[in-house]
């Protein structure tokens, strides 16, 4: 089964920096690659950093300059560096595998389907 556990979340000043963490165990099949999810309150979920299993790194356009996706392999760790942060940041984030096909930006059903497995995530807010 997998495991999902992400870390690192709290409340920050805009222009703040906060670093996540997400430990994983088990395996995701039918993945490209792992990446970082967020979802605000009223919002649909959205891909906003993915790294690929050469190293590759993508992000939406949103988050593009300002955050940095990692990964631990020996650890089995992935880490999104966040700075310059933005109230409109304020989310929680979710790591998790992402399928085959998947764009960046908002999440479909059939993806949100496929991966059954999420974990708690961690909570982002950026406010003065």
């Amino acid at each position: 089964q997998v495991h999902l556990v992400e870390s690192g979340g709290g409340l920050v000043q805009p222009g703040g920096s906060l670093r996540l963490s997400c430990a994983a165990s088990g395996s995701i099949f039918g993945i490209d690659g792992m990446g970082w999810y967020r979802q605000a309150p009223g919002k649909q979920r959205e891909l906003v950093a993915r790294i690929t299993d050469t190293g590759s790194e993508n992000y939406v356009g949103s988050v593009r300059g300002r955050f940095t996706i990692s990964r631990d392999n020996a650890k089995n760790t992935l880490y999104l560096q966040m700075n310059s942060l933005k109230p409109e940041d304020t989310a929680v984030y979710y790591c998790n595998g992402i399928p085959y096909g998947v764009p960046m930006g908002i999440v479909g059903p059939a993806t949100l389907r496929y991966l059954e497995v999420w974990g708690q995530g961690t909570l982002v807010t950026v406010s003065s």
